[in-house]
This record gives structure tokens, sequence and C-alpha cells, in this order.
């Protein structure tokens, strides 16, 4: 089951699901989701130093990768084809019987801007700034200015409460990140 808008609002109110800064709930909430901003911290691909990526190379993401920080209220230009990794604003943790959906927002989508790839699904447990995989799937650039709402995450109801939570795994990569961090596949045992 999602959570509707008055629902969100009581779960915020409570504390069972905690966003900081709390949301402005005029601009922010939606009919089933919270829409979150764009925070100033940006992973870039240096592209032109490396002929490709070896996902299995310990710290070898963090090699092709640089963080670009932008003031608040700057922008931040998506070129055609462009991928990077962002962060929001808000933190957001995520009770044990809850997951969180990110989605992108359809004013943005009609732009060509891309918010995941892959990654929609938060854990129960979440807790941390959300990290998105921005794309530019159009054929123009695209300025996001910092602090601009960027996403919307939905929150579905468990059959039951985790048994591990995402802050409790041992092995969890992304846990309680403040920034955009670079791809950790290489902790992973199988590769």
């Amino acid at each position: 089951m999602v959570l509707s808008d008055g629902d969100i609002k009581k779960a915020l109110k409570s504390g069972r699901i905690v966003i900081k800064p709390l949301p402005d709930f005029k601009t922010q909430l939606g009919s089933c989701s919270i829409d979150l901003r764009l925070g100033n911290s940006f992973r870039v691909f240096e592209h032109s130093k490396h002929p490709f990526i070896d996902p299995s190379k310990k710290d070898f993401s963090n090699e092709i990768t640089r963080e670009i920080r932008v003031k608040n209220g700057d922008d931040f230009i998506m070129q055609p084809g462009d991928f990077v990794l962002a962060v929001t604003k808000e933190r957001v943790t995520i009770p044990s019987d809850l997951m969180g959906r990110l989605e992108g927002r359809s004013s943005l989508g009609r732009l060509g801007i891309v918010v995941h790839s892959t990654a929609s699904i938060f854990d129960p447990g979440w807790d941390g700034n959300p990290v998105l995989e921005l794309g530019n799937l159009g054929r123009m650039a695209v300025a996001l200015k910092v602090g601009m709402r960027i996403c919307a995450m939905a929150f579905e109801e468990l059959s039951s409460p985790s048994e591990t939570p995402y802050t409790d795994k041992k092995f969890a990569k992304y846990k309680f990140q403040t920034a955009a961090l670079e791809s950790r596949i290489h902790q992973e045992k199988e590769l």
C-alpha cells in the first residue's frame, strides 16, 4: 500500500519518517509522494582521462570521477548525453516497515532529464541523502538549479517489518551518505 499525502504528513509529524530539513507541504507534498530538492554535491565522470571503467578495481570509480560543489541557487548545466551523480538537499530516514521509491518529475522528464537509471528503491531502514543518477537524454543542455524540486519519493508499506533494515546490514555501501558518492561495486565479494 502506497502512503497518501495525509499519511505522509502524519508519518512526518510523528517521526515515523524523518526528512531534514522538513519539507514545505505547500510546495513539496504531492497526492502520494514528497518532492525532494537538488543538493549541491555532484560527481562527474572524467571520461577523457580513462578508456573504460573496471568495476572490480578497488577505488577505480573514485579515480574516474570528481566531486563538484555548486553554491545554493546556482546552476549545474547538464549537457546532452551527460550522466552525473547528484544528491538531494534532504536527508531521509525510513523505518523498517516502509520502503521508499524515488521517481522523476514529469516536468523535468519532458526536458529529457531522468533522475535514476536503475536505483529507485530505498530499502527499509534507509538513512541518508538520496543520490540521484542524473542523465540528460535530450538534445539540448538543461540548467538545473541547486534547491529546485528534482524528484519525488513515495513510501510503501511492507507486509511486515524488515528483519534486517539497511542501516543494520554489515556491508551496506551507502548508509548515512551526505554527498554524491562514487560507485562502491568493487566492495562486492563476487567481483
